[in-house]
């Protein structure tokens, strides 16, 4: 357009002084003017309009009225002008429009055919020119129109080469936004097999992007996230957008061959724009985002477990208020109860065998309220990591038989028989003593209390390898399924139609997966509601302590939190004593063991 708009310029700049040269212009020179003063007007024209398909129409119209009014006084078909009729349809393919290019074609063909009728009608003038000057003007003629179809083919070589390198600039554009952008972007069939996908996958999944294509996406997809992987990309097709949350399968580094690692990812996904006329079924490709979740999954995990554990917490602090305000008031009420009995034995006329009966139900009441609070405080520490134990080597049958001696009475009184099976040839195992003893008593006790009248508590012990196992068994009350995940959390007390009918804290079987714990053993229960109770410890023969200040966690079910121990070393004539006064307080321990 630049060209032919300073063409014009000098041409309308250079007509007057044309007309005062030559005179009155002819036809053909009026026309001719005319041509060269069009592009103005139509540069006027598309400015106003915007119409690009209709400026192109009147500079075909104008081109071929000029080649018309030239034929059409100098011969017409014969003319030198009528080969210009060529140069129509080559403008016109400018517009890259083939509505333009089929019109100037038409209008080159209805021009020709005219200059040809009209000379064969005689209608046109002849040319009276000789045979010398028709060759002449003819080679002019064919020149001319060589030069401007030549330089036509310029322009749209031009215009070819600016659209090459906008389409290829805006090819990188968008090239140099997929590779240094986080999020994937893929391109899907009807199908979902994958046609193209951006190289941040790569990073992503930790393979080439060539693998990920056709299916090899959907492959790492995780097996129980596929039909919503599918699904998501269905509704896409049909012009729905989607978003759906999966698992990929990253590829393990080096450093990490033979475990299978995923992540999650949000896909967001829409039908790719295409023209839905070509589509008789209605379904369009899938253009998808995805963007790598992981952190936002773990951190709303944290969040549910941290509700959990608070929702724990507030379920055991009303575990604990209306435990202790039985377990506490009782034998408060009876110390309170007595003693001002006592205090009134001159108004009450009390005997001594009646005091004596009175200090001994209070004595009784002391102790159940002090091992209440013993059995609180080593909860406590345990918690907290502040639990000290002393390892030193004893004889686990000793203290086995000990502890169900101490028991059998209790036994006998509620009618149950207690069978205890310890082999003489027991190993010598490195401890804690007076934790081995508890584990057992608040076990023994636990079994004894839970057991009806003429059933039978078993107590089993042996050795294999590095192992001592411990096993007590019942003929008890059982716990339900749905209890015996819970057993073992402080202050829980399994069932609701016998939770009440025993007196006890709740703590006794928390304590000893503690000290079980501690001791780096396992603790499993297995029961069965109105079958029984097996309860299985293992410990190891040689237990080895860990550093100071290290804190294992191990799973939930049958294992339990490892506490911190903070451990010291005794005299062994301390640890004698302790081991003595342990002994004394034996009927606190089994009565805390609920």
């Amino acid at each position: 357009m630049a060209p032919r708009l300073l063409g014009s310029l000098a041409a309308f700049a250079a007509f007057p002084v044309y007309l005062a040269m030559r005179g009155a212009p002819s036809a053909v020179e009026v026309a001719a003017f005319a041509w060269l003063i069009a592009p103005i007007l139509l540069s006027w024209f598309l400015s106003r309009t915007g119409r690009y398909e209709g400026a192109h129409v009147l500079s075909s119209l104008a081109l071929a009225g000029l080649i018309m009014a030239v034929a059409g006084s100098t011969g017409g078909i014969d003319s030198f002008a009528a080969v210009w009729l060529v140069v129509v349809p080559l403008e016109a393919a400018l517009s890259a429009s083939r509505r333009v290019a089929a019109f100037a074609s038409l209008l080159a063909l209805s021009c020709a055919g005219m200059l040809i009728l009209g000379s064969q009608l005689g209608w046109l003038p002849s040319g009276d020119i000789s045979a010398a000057e028709r060759g002449v003007l003819m080679a002019c003629g064919v020149a001319s129109a060589t030069l401007y179809a030549a330089g036509l083919a310029f322009g749209a070589e031009s215009l070819a080469r600016t659209s090459v390198a906008l389409l290829s600039r805006e090819e990188e554009r968008y090239r140099l936004l997929a590779r240094n952008m986080s999020d994937v972007i893929s391109r899907h069939q009807r199908n979902g097999a994958v046609q193209f996908i951006s190289p941040a996958a790569e990073t992503m999944l930790g393979m080439p992007v060539a693998q990920l294509l056709g299916h090899g996406l959907f492959d790492r997809v995780h097996v129980a996230d596929r039909p919503a992987y599918l699904t998501a990309l269905s509704d896409a097709a049909r012009g729905e957008v989607r978003s759906v949350e999966f698992r990929l399968r990253r590829e393990p580094h080096d450093s990490e061959r033979g475990r299978v690692d995923f992540l999650w990812v949000e896909m967001r996904c829409r039908p790719l724009d295409q023209d839905m006329s070509q589509n008789p079924h209605g379904e369009a490709e899938v253009v998808a985002v995805m963007r790598d979740v992981t952190d936002h999954k773990l951190s709303e995990q944290a969040l549910v477990q941290a509700r959990s554990a608070a929702e724990a917490a507030d379920a055991a602090k009303t575990r604990f208020l209306a435990t202790m305000s039985h377990e506490l008031r009782t034998p408060l009420n009876a110390i309170i109860g007595f003693s001002e009995m006592i205090a009134q034995e001159k108004t009450l006329m009390l005997g001594a065998a009646q005091r004596q009966e009175y200090a001994q139900l209070i004595n009784d009441s002391g102790q159940h309220l002090l091992s209440v609070v013993n059995g609180i405080l080593d909860m406590s520490k345990m918690e907290s990591g502040n639990f000290e134990i002393a390892s030193e080597p004893f004889a686990p049958r000793a203290s086995l038989l000990h502890c169900c001696n101490l028991l059998a009475l209790k036994a006998r009184e509620n009618g149950i028989d207690l069978v205890t099976d310890a082999p003489q040839d027991l190993p010598v195992m490195t401890g804690d003593p007076r934790a081995f003893k508890q584990i057992v008593l608040n076990l023994v006790a636990n079994a004894i209390k839970f057991t009806e009248r003429g059933g039978q508590v078993s107590v089993s012990a042996a050795a294999s390898g590095s192992q001592f196992t411990l096993r007590i068994s019942d003929t008890g009350v059982g716990i339900a399924p749905d209890d015996l995940e819970r057993i073992g959390a402080p202050f829980f007390q399994a069932g609701k139609t016998y939770q009440r009918r025993h007196e006890g804290t709740g703590l006794g079987l928390s304590i000893v997966k503690s000290l079980v714990a501690l001791h780096l053993g396992e603790l499993t229960v297995q029961s069965k509601l109105g079958e029984g109770t097996a309860v299985t410890v293992k410990l190891p023969l040689v237990y080895t302590p860990p550093q100071a200040g290290l804190v294992d966690e191990a799973a939930s079910g049958s294992k339990i939190a490892t506490l911190t121990p903070v451990l010291r070393q005794e005299s062994r004539d301390d640890s004698r004593d302790e081991s003595h006064d342990q002994t004394q307080d034996q009927p606190a321990l089994v009565k805390k063991s609920a």
